[in-house]
């Protein structure tokens, strides 16, 4: 009988690399794209340019990875509204979650997928694009829910979804250059409360 040896198992990183993207993600969040150098990134990981590079990819590739985690993590508050029975209770648990997750003690203060590209020249075309698609991608869903709502009577049958998923994007990218100006989080609920006053009746 023929033994078939195992390939040998390359060396273990040395590194959590769950902890580094945290860390990275951070960095992006406080500093921008283009903000956030190869060292800060690096030194903040706790890692080399070539670990980096191995287990990340490139700059582009890791802010791309920092990005999903910020979705998947800070910014769930977005996916969690949409599972709410109504409209204006998606409305009302979007922007809480979007004043939440701006104004989190022990980080930085505002949205890493508005802050990320808001400068970003030439060289950060490429993830400017991808936060674009990250907004247009959070909108489209609300829309979708928001259509649902329509079809259900939940909302008015003269309701425009996609204004209503615009208007909603629209008030959270306030309040989160707001809050990345030093905004409370009492000041911004404040806001909030005031954005759903116009929203409309049954």
């Amino acid at each position: 009988m023929e033994i078939t040896r195992k390939a040998p198992v390359g060396r273990p990183r040395g590194f959590d690399a769950d902890e580094a993207l945290e860390r990275a993600m951070l960095v992006f969040w406080e500093q921008g794209y283009e903000g956030a150098s190869l060292t800060d990134l690096t030194t903040a990981m706790g890692i080399t340019r070539t670990s980096m590079y191995a287990a990340f990819g490139n700059k582009e590739q890791l802010f791309r990875k920092a990005l999903e985690r910020y979705t998947e993590g800070p910014a769930s508050y977005a996916a969690r509204a949409m599972e709410q029975p109504s409209a204006k209770e998606v409305a009302t648990a979007f922007l809480a979650g979007s004043v939440r997750a701006t104004t989190r003690p022990g980080c930085p203060a505002g949205c890493l997928g508005v802050q990320g590209s808001l400068a970003a020249g030439e060289s950060g075309r490429a993830a400017q694009d991808a936060l674009i698609a990250w907004r247009d991608d959070g909108r489209l869903r609300l829309r979708q829910r928001f259509q649902r709502a329509v079809d259900e009577g939940d909302l008015p049958a003269d309701a425009d979804p996609d204004l209503l998923a615009r208007y909603l994007m629209t008030v959270a990218n306030g309040i989160a250059v707001q809050a990345a100006g030093g905004a409370t989080h009492s000041e911004l609920q404040q806001v909030a409360d005031a954005a759903l006053r116009n929203w409309p009746p049954v």
